[in-house]
Formats: C-alpha cells, sequence, structure tokens
C-alpha cells in the first residue's frame, strides 16, 4: 500500500512537470492570442494520469499544473480571477479520470475501438470542463477586450474555444495513439 502511493505521488509530480514543459516550450505549443491561450500537449499528461489512476490522479496532476502556471508567469488580474483561469480551469481536465474503468475494461478486453471512444469521451470532459473555467472568467474579467458591440460572452466563447477545441482534438489524438500502440502504460 505505501509503495503504491508513493508510485502515485511520484507519478503526480513528473506528470505535472512534464505538462508544463509541454505547455512552454515554444516549438511544442503554438500561442494563438496576446492575452493567453495556447494550443499545446499541456493536457496530455494530465489525461494520462486521469486515465491511470481515476479521477484523483487526474485532479491532482491537473491542480498541479495549475498552480505551476500561476508560479511561471501567468496573466493574473485578481486572485478570483487567478483561481478560476488556473487552479479550476487545469484540475477539472482530471475529470476525464471518471471513464478510467470502463477504459480499462476496453483495455483487458483488447477493444481498440470501445478503448479510442473512451478516450475521447474523456477528453472531451476534462476539455468541456476547462473550458467553462476559461468561459466564466473570460466574461467576468476580460470584458473589456472584447470588440466594440460584441457581446463579452461571444467574445469569451470564441476566445476561449478558438484553442481549446485544437487541443481537445490533439490531446484526444495523442492519449489515443499512446494507448493503442502502448495500453501497458494504463498498468500502474
Amino acid at each position: 500500500m505505501r509503495n503504491r502511493r508513493v508510485l502515485f505521488l511520484v507519478e503526480v509530480a513528473i506528470f505535472s512537470a512534464l505538462a508544463l514543459l509541454l505547455d512552454i516550450i515554444p516549438f511544442l505549443s503554438f500561442k494563438l492570442w496576446a492575452q493567453g491561450g495556447s494550443v499545446s500537449f499541456a493536457m496530455v499528461p494530465v489525461f494520462i494520469m486521469a486515465f491511470r489512476w481515476g479521477l484523483k490522479g487526474g485532479v491532482t496532476t491537473g491542480l498541479l499544473l495549475g498552480i505551476y502556471q500561476i508560479m511561471t508567469g501567468a496573466y493574473i488580474m485578481t486572485p478570483l480571477q487567478a483561481f478560476l483561469d488556473y487552479v479550476v480551469a487545469f484540475a477539472v481536465i482530471g475529470a476525464a479520470g471518471l471513464v478510467a474503468k470502463p477504459l480499462w475494461k476496453a483495455i483487458k478486453s483488447k477493444e481498440s475501438r470501445r478503448l479510442v471512444g473512451w478516450i475521447i469521451v474523456g477528453c472531451l470532459i476534462g476539455s468541456v470542463l476547462r473550458f467553462f473555467g476559461h468561459f466564466f472568467a473570460g466574461i467576468v474579467f476580460y470584458g473589456e477586450f472584447a470588440p466594440e458591440g460584441q457581446p463579452v460572452w461571444l467574445y469569451s466563447l470564441v476566445y476561449n474555444g478558438g484553442y481549446m477545441l485544437p487541443a481537445f482534438i490533439l490531446s484526444s489524438i495523442v492519449v489515443s495513439l499512446l494507448f493503442v500502440k502502448r495500453p501497458t502504460l494504463l498498468s500502474h
């Protein structure tokens, strides 16, 4: 039991640090907007932890990633905005762990299509929840950046959807390829 807990803590630390690196290394991340938001591989390690360890592993890894984002120069206007944009938005990526058990069953029964389906569902859950964190922060805190005459909710939808949709697609593809080729990555 103790070794399992140590393995969990080590993996959370390693995968959250890897997620940060995948987000800040210039050639692995494509910045879309001046105020933040990028298409990167940063969610991939969080999804891996969510699928390996379930909800606890994913949320913990995502939470640490959000804290690392704050520590490495996040765009912060108020404490509440930082909480929504970084702590909440990154922690909820780990909600992908809700589909960990069906995903493990698909691997055990060697059903690649079901495995990919559950990976996409999990990545969608985590990505949509992260989007909502950024979307609500955009409505509340970034309305001043909306073009004149454009509703703030529409501005936030376009701004945050503009990088979250490609990030979801990229993450789903990468995680699917990883687990279809190496299903043993899910065992701990």
